[in-house]
């Protein structure tokens, strides 16, 4: 028997067939979203502000008719031998649609709206809203806020549904459901609408079954009080159940059975902890691609500053699931790779035979910890974890005439280090242990000194996935589940989960080094981080001002 996972990313969707014996995985294949990430325009040419980002249903749709008659051909499987499917998805992205499923962008009279679009996870246009949603909370006592370190960020989802009531009232009218795109495919396959308690209790602000209550909503807005009546309905459903059946037209389009299972949807990272066998307390797991997921279970339920949530069972049953990040970390390195490293360095690289990122990190890995001089702050993207501010930005210090690429390249991987390590210890200060650091996805993957950095920096040993598609495997490990093939993750993980043999070990020398930064890399994150001196966010209403935003 086998079953499939689709894991929903940033720029792309994969499924992946796995046996569900062993977790061996048969058959996978990737469908990049045509419309990408819609960060200045949307497809008919209409401008967005500032910290916009958007993505198209359609796209999702487009992955399962691409993706899954794909894997099936290559891999010579039986459809009749898959008993069921499951998906991973970025979170939060919400999205507005009608009663039956229909996203409002579908519609004609949508189409040149950005707020009828999905809000993709990194849109932080609704800081504002996250302010107030904060700002309210504080005032009036709410309990709930220290579930998520303090601060509701701008990247979930009540901010982005107060963003559409505040700047779209219309818009807002026009909404029957919102929510998250995760929820929406699984109603697209199954003909049922579910919420997954995963994205429920991180972003959606339930804790133990509850929202708040209506006056905080009314509070916020006076047209925000029925928001859970009118907009938010839909029954939670727990994670590794059955959200229904594949209905027999999406069937015929992916060519796979009527009826088979179709598991309740969960989140890229959460969904990674068994497929990396971190079912028991105490394990970090890093799940590192555009951005970075730091996700573990404890058998306690502490306040941690700055975590994105701590929620019964939001990872694995019987345990608190506990969740922070980094809001940019592959998408930092990109950005370097495609905007600052000069023509000679992508000659090289032709001539090497490699690619650029690869090019990049040979030279670095060839100096010592220290030597390029520099210290950088990773918010490029803001900082998720533990500031929960996405009106920061990054920063470089200690460049000079002789400064190169490779250089500052390395000082990128190292801050994005320095980022965790700073995560590590909010949990620890408030007596989250953390015994053990598995790092999934592709950075790790691919990139040999960036795991070593990564180990230096923490003082730990690193694990690896032993998938390099962790989440895929994941959902496809809750669609065995589902299935009735295990009774629960549990027995899952332990059959199908996986971990690579090698472990790499700090070196102590880097080590102390490494402590030496750290400690001038805190300096600058408490005094551009906390108050301070707040030239980040003067920088940034300026460039809004010059731009007439």
């Amino acid at each position: 028997m086998y079953t499939l996972g689709i894991d929903f990313g940033t720029l792309s969707g994969r499924a992946l067939l796995v046996d569900v014996r062993d977790g061996r995985e048969i058959a996978t294949a990737v469908f990049d979203y045509p419309h990408g990430v819609m960060d200045e325009r949307l497809p008919s040419g209409k401008r967005l502000g500032p910290e916009w980002a958007l993505q198209h249903p359609q796209d999702y749709l487009d992955v399962f008719t691409h993706t899954i008659p794909a894997v099936l051909k290559d891999s010579g499987v039986d459809p009749a031998q898959v008993v069921g499917l499951a998906v991973d998805f970025t979170a939060s992205s919400p999205m507005p649609v009608k009663a039956d499923g229909t996203p409002l962008c579908f519609l004609d009279a949508y189409r040149d709206e950005p707020h009828a679009y999905v809000k993709l996870w990194k849109h932080h246009a609704s800081q504002p809203q996250a302010d107030r949603i904060n700002a309210v909370a504080r005032e009036r006592g709410e309990t709930w806020l220290q579930r998520y370190g303090g601060k509701y960020s701008s990247e979930w989802f009540f901010s982005k549904l107060l963003q559409i009531l505040d700047e779209s009232p219309a818009t807002y009218d026009a909404i029957d459901t919102f929510i998250e795109a995760a929820d929406w495919v699984i109603w697209q396959l199954t003909g049922v609408m579910t919420r997954n308690t995963c994205t429920a209790g991180y972003k959606m602000l339930v804790q133990d079954g509850q929202y708040p209550s209506p006056a905080y909503f009314a509070a916020l807005h006076p047209d925000f009080g029925d928001v859970i009546a009118t907009k938010v309905t839909g029954e939670f459903a727990p994670l590794g159940g059955r959200a229904g059946s594949l209905t027999p037209q999406m069937a015929e389009k992916l060519g796979l059975p009527a009826g088979i299972a179709v598991a309740v949807a969960n989140v890229d990272a959460h969904v990674t902890a068994p497929a990396v066998k971190a079912t028991q307390p105490g394990v970090m797991v890093m799940i590192m691609g555009t951005s970075t997921c730091h996700i573990m279970s404890s058998d306690s339920m502490q306040v941690v500053d700055g975590m994105c949530g701590v929620v019964d069972g939001g990872i694995v049953d019987g345990l608190y699931g506990y969740e922070a990040g980094q809001s940019a970390v592959g998408d930092i390195f990109a950005w370097f790779v495609e905007n600052a490293v000069p023509p000679e360095y992508h000659d090289a690289a032709r001539a090497a035979g490699l690619s650029l990122h690869e090019y990049l990190e040979r030279e670095s890995a060839k100096q010592k910890p220290g030597e390029h001089g520099l210290l950088a702050l990773d918010w490029w993207n803001g900082n998720r974890s533990t500031l929960v501010d996405t009106e920061l930005s990054g920063l470089l210090i200690g460049a000079t005439l002789a400064t190169r690429a490779p250089d500052i390249y390395r000082a990128l991987i190292e801050a994005t280090a320095y980022g965790t390590r700073e995560i590590i210890e909010a949990f620890e200060a408030r007596g989250v242990e953390v015994k053990e650091l598995v790092a999934a996805g592709g950075l790790p993957d691919k990139n040999a000194l960036l795991r070593q950095i990564y180990a230096d920096v923490t003082g730990r040993e690193l694990r690896l996935a032993g998938s390099s598609q962790s989440p895929a495997l994941g959902a496809a490990m809750h669609a065995a589940v589902a299935a009735g093939v295990y009774p629960d993750i549990h027995a899952a993980a332990e059959k199908m989960g996986k971990l690579k043999a090698e472990v790499v070990r700090p070196i102590a020398a880097n080590q102390a080094v490494y402590d030496q930064l750290y400690a001038e890399y805190k300096t600058l994150y408490n005094t551009f981080g906390r108050g301070a001196n707040d030239v980040m966010k003067r920088l940034k209403k300026l460039r809004n001002e010059a731009r007439g935003e």
